[in-house]
């Protein structure tokens, strides 16, 4: 069962771990962080949860009463503060997304309020990774943002009914894509976040 914590105690409770090196927290934690010499991708969201007094979540839930706890890995470009990488939203099922439009979706559920955190990447397989920020925002239905992303939702959608699922690729759309989970082309694919979005509301809420 997930636990009932509300986004301002998860929030509270995160931030008393900023700072703090992620990795050590996750081994006390008894968190699998290396295996076979490899990095384990989700422990960082696996010990966030933890820390925020969450429990994990069935992949499509929002992990929260009415917010999603999400993270991104971040680093310094030329002095600059970047994400790394896109963020994941949520798992796409073909039929689930033909019937159901933006606001009824998986995606917008987890999209519209998030509990965010950003980490310190220091570099592959490095046994650090500090808790930089942690804050929350809310998408609002009529945000130009929101129509943006929804006109983004409604051509992978439209596309995935004219051409089928093997026609979505990483580079439909501004603000989310259709990505690759996994390596090869028989990967699911998955919404994910645009890097320039996470600049734009992690710039908002400097």
């Amino acid at each position: 069962m997930v636990n009932l914590v509300s986004r301002e105690d998860a929030i509270r409770n995160l931030r008393h771990y900023i700072g703090q090196n992620l990795f050590f927290l996750a081994e006390q934690k008894g968190i699998t962080v290396f295996k076979g010499g490899k990095q384990n991708k989700g422990w960082k969201g696996h010990i966030l949860e933890l820390l925020a007094g969450l429990q994990p979540s069935p992949a499509k839930q929002p992990n929260g009463i009415t917010y999603e706890l999400k993270s991104v890995s971040f680093h310094y470009v030329k002095g600059s503060l970047v994400p790394k990488e896109t963020m994941a939203i949520t798992m796409i099922n073909p039929d689930e997304l033909i019937a159901h439009d933006f606001f009824e979706s998986h995606c917008w559920k987890k999209l519209k309020a998030i509990v965010f955190c950003a980490v310190h990447w220091h570099g592959q397989n490095v046994p650090r990774a500090e808790l930089l920020k942690v804050f929350n925002f809310d998408l609002n239905e009529k945000d130009n943002l929101v129509i943006e992303i929804k006109e983004d939702y409604d051509f992978i959608r439209n596309k995935l009914i004219r051409h089928g699922f093997g026609a979505l690729t990483g580079k439909d759309g501004k603000w989310i894509q259709a990505r690759t989970k996994g390596p090869g082309h028989g990967s699911i694919s998955r919404a994910e976040v645009d890097p320039v979005f996470l600049d734009t509301v992690l710039g908002d809420n400097q």
